[in-house]
Order: C-alpha cells, then sequence, then structure tokens
C-alpha cells in the first residue's frame, strides 16, 4: 500500500507523513513546484526531510499550468494579496490524483490542519478545496492531522489506515505539534505559516507592475523573486542585484524579454534591462547601475548593457534612486 503525500517540508506535513509510514504504509512526498514556494532552491532540505520521515521524495513542476490555469482566474478569490489559496489546495490535490497510477497509490495525505489558516483551512474551505479537486468528502484525500474531526476517509473506512492512531488538532495552536516534533526526534523544521511568495504585499507589487507592461510569462517568476526592481519613465524594468548571492542568481536567470548589464572596470551590481528598452531609458538605466557601485560621484564610467557600452556619470545619491522602484 502506497500513499501520495502533499509535502511542503513544515512541521504538519513532516507528522502527517510519519502517521502513515509508523502504519507500514508507503509514501511518496510530493512537492508540487508552482513556482513562488520560495526565492531560494530547498529541493535539498525537502528532500532531507521526507527522508527522515521515511518517504521517498519527488518534485513535480507545474508552473506552465498553474500560471495559465489558476493564478490570474481563481474561482474562489484571491487571500489578503495575490494569492488564490483555495483553488491553489484544489488545484495541487488534482494533481496528485492524476499521479496515483503512475506512483501505485492508493490514497492521498497532507498536512492541512483544521482551522489553521483562515483563508484555505475552515470547513467550508476544505470542503471547496475537495470538490475543487474532483473528490468528495470521505473520499481518498486523508488529512491525518485533524481526521478524527472529519468524515472518516476511504483509507480509513477500508481499514488501510487505523483511525485511532490519527490526529484531531484544530486551530492555530502548535503545542501537539510541538510535542511531537520533541518525540519524533525532529531537530529542525519549517517555521509556521510562511512559504508562499504570493502571501507577500512587496510580492503581489511586482506582479501587479510586470502585468501593467507585458504579459505574464513563467519566465517571469525567478526574475520576480530577486534584487531591486525599478521601472524607468518610457516603461522599461531594470533589476538591480542586491549582493553577491543575488547576483549569481541573476546570472542564472534565462529570460529572452531581458538583457544583461554590468558597470565596467568597476565592482558592482548584476543586472537585467528590459530588452525593449529605449535610449533614454539605457542612459538612466547606466546611471542607476553606477550608483551601486563605489563609482566617485563626478567621475564617468561605462556600462555594457547587451553588446552596447554606454557611458554615464552615477546619480548623486541613492535616494534619488528610489523614485523608480516598484515596491517603496
Amino acid at each position: 500500500m502506497r500513499a501520495l503525500a502533499l509535502f511542503s517540508g513544515g512541521l504538519d506535513s513532516m507528522i502527517s507523513v510519519k502517521l502513515i509510514t509508523q502504519q507500514g504504509i508507503d509514501v511518496t512526498a510530493i512537492h508540487i513546484d508552482m513556482g513562488f514556494g520560495s526565492s531560494k532552491d530547498k529541493s535539498e532540505l525537502l528532500k532531507t526531510r521526507a527522508k527522515m520521515v521515511g518517504a521517498d521524495f519527488e518534485i513535480v513542476n507545474i508552473r506552465e499550468q498553474f500560471v495559465k490555469e489558476i493564478l490570474f482566474d481563481p474561482k474562489y478569490g484571491y487571500g489578503k494579496n495575490f494569492n488564490p489559496c483555495i483553488d491553489c489546495h484544489g488545484n495541487m490535490f488534482r494533481v496528485a490524483k492524476g499521479l496515483l497510477s503512475k506512483f501505485d497509490a492508493s490514497f492521498i495525505i497532507t498536512g492541512e490542519v483544521l482551522g489553521q489558516r483562515p483563508m484555505s483551512q475552515r470547513s467550508e474551505a476544505i470542503k471547496n478545496v475537495t470538490r475543487l479537486a474532483g473528490d468528495e468528502e470521505g473520499g481518498i484525500i486523508l488529512r491525518p492531522m485533524s481526521a478524527k474531526l472529519m468524515t472518516p476517509t476511504i483509507p480509513e473506512k477500508e481499514g488501510w489506515v487505523d483511525r485511532e492512531k490519527l490526529l484531531g488538532v484544530e486551530g492555530r495552536s502548535r503545542e501537539v505539534q510541538l510535542r511531537l516534533a520533541k518525540e519524533y526526534g525532529f531537530e529542525e523544521f519549517e517555521s509556521p505559516g510562511g512559504g508562499c511568495l504570493l502571501t507577500e504585499g512587496a510580492f503581489e507589487q511586482k506582479i501587479r507592475d510586470l502585468l501593467a507592461y507585458e504579459k505574464f510569462t513563467t519566465q517571469d517568476i525567478d526574475l520576480l523573486k530577486v534584487g531591486r526592481h525599478l521601472r524607468l519613465p518610457d516603461g522599461a524594468k531594470l533589476v538591480i542585484g542586491r549582493n553577491q548571492e543575488e547576483n549569481e542568481q541573476i546570472a542564472k536567470i534565462k529570460n529572452d524579454k531581458y538583457l544583461f548589464a554590468k558597470a565596467n572596470d568597476i565592482a558592482g551590481p548584476l543586472n537585467l534591462i528590459s530588452k525593449n528598452a529605449t535610449i533614454e531609458d539605457k542612459n538612466l538605466a547606466s546611471r542607476l547601475i553606477l550608483t551601486y557601485t563605489k563609482i566617485p560621484k563626478e567621475e564617468e564610467g561605462s556600462v555594457e548593457i547587451g553588446e552596447e557600452i554606454i557611458k554615464a556619470k552615477s546619480l548623486q545619491s541613492k535616494q534619488e534612486a528610489q523614485k523608480y522602484f516598484v515596491v517603496k
């Protein structure tokens, strides 16, 4: 017998998997990648945590499908920011259902806790999520953390899973989870409640800015996660790296709407600028890029934008640059 687990690497999903593997059931933990989970690659961390609770691990990339079908037209709308939580959860279950035969699995588990999150984990919201997934109350989706408070599912009714060994957790308290973490020997785990960039107001501002000027594509996801984002007067986007780590992230970005840009002969950030930028925006971008180097204010420098070299001087201060920031 095998179950598929929707796996975030957080404490609830770790405990949920542990509750099932302890009953002698094989579990494949799948992390469904919509692209908005984190600004850093956590694949090795997730794999390690899945192994800690006795599960195999797979990453399932659904970025294209999520952007095309869910992100901009959610049936149940958004949360406080750009987060279509109910539709997102339902979509993850629908994807997992489609993978059952691939992994020879019979049911799905998840770390959801009844009443823990105000939008997607209320009783009615969980029912909506289940319907979106094409399942029904008491179907093949098992929530081990709150199972004793919910209608018995097929895995419980068929005797695949012992319902008495599941939990009845409800609400935002972490007391039960922290006790079990200590009991199971989990030394570190994701902090509760975080992890989705779509719930952040600053990230929403960057998405809405992008939508005002161009069509959103999956290529834009990684771009939105890194750097200072500036919108120039003629409409070009400029992204300026903030440190060496971000410079390395920017160097890996593949987005055919942008050109790489950097200051010559002086240490500074790696940058991206819209490929269709006007010469006026390129000139301003050059000044902005030099502003984030240590070039003397009175000294002329040069900036390489694609294959073009532009001579410029920095702005007098970084404060001048802030009027172009997408996120104020």
